[in-house]
């Protein structure tokens, strides 16, 4: 878990120097950077689209993942109960950093399939760069909403950390065309967060989450027959 602790510590440093430096980053310089996140979310978020589409042998397992996924999130409305989970533990606007945080944190394909290749494969190099990312952004977060934004390592440390364990259980059941699958719908979540953190669209990308667990559930289902 090297690389999901290497994560959690750039989201602490991160908060730690954004809020000692509060007053010194302008606005339009935290502009500047966000637009700068948002771009490079929506470039990995394509990357990841594009890399894995060629090779799935399932063509419209995504399209049935995002709509059956996103249905679901908003039946269950789970960005709204977020919020008021959110709300109810901050103070202020923190409530809006954190729920920020932790979207743009845990919700993208690195932080989901960095931990399953880490587990399965040792590699950490899809941790790493997410951790570079997350230092810049938890930077700018924490000088406009403080400190409190560090809660936001421990949220992931816990979401990688259950990533990290259920991909070493689930390990034998993990095909490459299940990681192709999942890359794809992963690359569509973090491609939906770039295009919110740059305010061309808001998506509740919390409600869309459910969409992750249908290609695991397919791919599943289709190796039975």
């Amino acid at each position: 878990m090297l690389g999901t602790i290497v994560n959690t510590g750039a989201i602490i440093t991160g908060s730690v120097v954004g809020s000692v430096v509060k007053k010194g980053i302008k606005p339009q310089y935290q502009d500047a950077l966000f637009t700068a996140m948002g771009l490079a979310a929506t470039g990995i978020g394509v990357n990841s689209i594009v890399h894995n589409m060629p090779d799935s042998k399932y063509p419209v397992l995504f399209i049935v993942s995002l709509a059956i996924g996103s249905l679901i999130g908003n039946i269950f409305d789970l960005d709204k109960k977020f919020q008021s989970l959110a709300n109810k533990l901050s103070v202020g606007h923190l409530s809006k950093g954190l729920s920020t945080g932790i979207l743009v944190f845990c919700i993208g394909t690195l932080s989901i399939l960095g931990p399953i290749q880490s587990a399965l494969y040792g590699d950490n190099t899809f941790l790493f760069t997410n951790a570079t990312l997350d230092l810049v952004t938890s930077m700018v977060l924490a000088s406009t909403y403080g400190i409190g934004m560090a809660l936001t390592a421990v949220v992931l440390f816990c979401w990688q950390g259950s990533i990290y364990v259920l991909a070493m259980f689930l390990g034998p059941f993990m095909s490459p065309e299940m990681m192709t699958e999942l890359s794809i719908v992963g690359g569509f979540l973090i491609f939906s967060s770039g295009l919110s953190i740059l305010n061309i669209k808001d998506i509740k990308t919390m409600n869309m989450l459910p969409a992750l667990i249908i290609p695991i559930l397919g791919c599943l289902i289709m190796s039975l027959f």
